[in-house]
């Protein structure tokens, strides 16, 4: 072989190495600069949220993840709502690719605790916990919330909290969509709870007969943007006082043998966040479910009204009913029946 073939061969052997490192050079600056800048707009969110009022404690920060991840770890993350509801966690990591930094999944690998105003705190655990959320730039960014196989454990002195565990819930929001373009102002919503269980001699397990619930519920939210206002009367107060409704509500519901499918036009809530409207019920055995709520041990419970409301629907049997729960003055009515407080959003 010739001293020319010979060092044409070796430069052959090189320049592919020699692209590569320039390549890896380039890719290696681009996430260097990605992490400083997710660092410095954190920092940035961090310090805006606490001039609007929030309390967000964190221990120092760290950025890894390279070469295809950024990733965000907060230490002993500690965030709190004007309102006061909170979420703490002993850890929140928060994961892009690096090639597509629009698109967040948060994590909380070790559980975190809620804090509910008036009620006190509750423990989630769960085999994943994780909030996704993309399409930053839109009006309206895409989110999911996704718990997998929680358990919801009240800590000392708090309120009893309504489920036990369940096999998954679910919420998903995106921008409502009128003949394939954004609604200006509207937000899709869609809510699902599989295998719930009730918490001990609560309202849950009465109407599951301590079986399962599961549900699942979609809507429109008018006056979306109201939403985003997160004030010291909690996130839907400044959404009702614009005049904000549910529309367009439509779901299923299985509280063990009982089930039932629900619509209803509009519903919204009170100043005081009591749920006001009509809901469309198809229901099979809604007697047992009723029957089963009028002997739990819960205080918000109207055990006369269930049981009365229970004898009337029990006449039907098996057959199908059509029922409406209204939601008026405070209260959830069944026909001349009050069973309970109505839903409070606020």
């Amino acid at each position: 072989m010739s001293p020319t073939s010979s060092r044409h061969s070796r430069r052959g052997l090189i320049v592919p190495f020699a692209i590569v490192g320039v390549l890896l050079a380039a890719w290696t600056g681009w996430w260097f600069w990605l992490a400083d800048q997710v660092e410095t707009r954190l920092a940035v969110q961090v310090e805006s949220l606490r001039d609007a009022g929030w309390q967000v404690t964190h221990e120092p920060v760290s950025v890894g993840g390279w070469p295809f991840r950024t990733r965000v770890a907060f230490p002993r993350a500690d965030i709190v709502a004007p309102s006061g509801h909170g979420v703490a966690a002993s850890e929140l990591v928060a994961e892009a690719s690096a090639w597509n930094p629009g698109h967040w999944v948060v994590l909380a690998p070790e559980g975190l605790v809620l804090t509910r105003v008036g009620k006190g705190q509750v423990a989630v655990e769960g085999e994943a916990l994780r909030l996704s959320v993309s399409h930053l730039r839109d009006r309206f960014p895409d989110l999911r919330v996704e718990l997998v196989r929680p358990t919801f454990t009240p800590v000392a002195g708090a309120e009893p909290f309504p489920l036990a565990s369940a096999e998954r819930i679910e919420l998903y929001t995106r921008p409502h969509l009128t003949d394939g373009e954004a609604a200006t102002d509207e937000m899709d919503v869609l809510f699902r709870l599989t295998d719930g269980r009730g918490r001990a001699g609560g309202p849950v397990e009465g109407a599951t007969r301590e079986g399962r619930l599961s549900a699942e519920v979609e809507a429109t939210i008018e006056q979306a943007s109201r939403l985003r206002g997160v004030d010291s009367a909690g996130v839907f107060s400044s959404w009702t006082e614009a005049g904000g409704r549910f529309t367009e509500v439509e779901g299923r519901l299985q509280a063990g043998e009982s089930s039932a499918r629900i619509s209803s036009d509009a519903l919204w809530a009170r100043e005081d966040g009591r749920l006001e409207g009509r809901l469309a019920l198809t229901a099979e055995r809604p007697g047992e479910a009723i029957a089963g709520l009028a002997g739990s041990r819960s205080g918000a419970v109207n055990r006369a009204g269930a049981a009365g409301a229970a004898a009337a629907a029990t006449v039907q049997g098996d057959r199908p009913m059509d029922l409406v729960l209204l939601f008026s003055d405070g209260r959830t009515w069944l026909g001349p029946f009050a069973l309970a407080p109505a839903p409070k959003l606020f």
